[in-house]
């Protein structure tokens, strides 16, 4: 099933968003080779990221929210306006502050004590 998911990203941001908005369910994206896409303006709320390969990924105004992103590589990845309200973050490669506050609703984001930048991080125990 997640080579269809990756196959469906593939097919462009006008399918695949009209195709999230039909149908309730959470894309299996762990450990997906994403290295380089463009997914700006994507809906991958909800969506299981975990390990992924996102190195060099364009996520500019990507919807993240509640993403489970817990070890996905950000190696140069752009997440200029993401959503990030929700999502899991811990042990996120290479991902920083500069990255982070970038995006919005970056401080209701999941995330490793390293990664602060400044604000209160979100209680773990109320992630389920």
């Amino acid at each position: 099933m997640k080579d269809e998911y990756v196959g469906l990203l593939g097919r462009g941001i006008g399918t695949w968003n009209a195709w999230r908005a039909e149908h309730d369910e959470v894309p299996d994206l762990s450990s997906a080779n994403l290295r380089g896409l463009d997914l700006s303006g994507f809906d991958l709320s909800r969506a299981d990221l975990r390990r992924a390969d996102l190195r060099g990924t364009q996520c500019c105004d990507t919807n993240l929210s509640g993403a489970h992103l817990e070890g996905a590589n950000f190696f140069k990845a752009v997440l200029d306006g993401a959503n990030l309200a929700g999502a899991f973050l811990y042990g996120a490669a290479f991902l920083n502050c500069a990255q982070l506050i970038a995006a919005r609703n970056w401080s209701l984001a999941f995330r490793d004590d390293a990664l602060g930048c400044g604000a209160a991080i979100p209680d773990r125990t109320s992630s389920g």
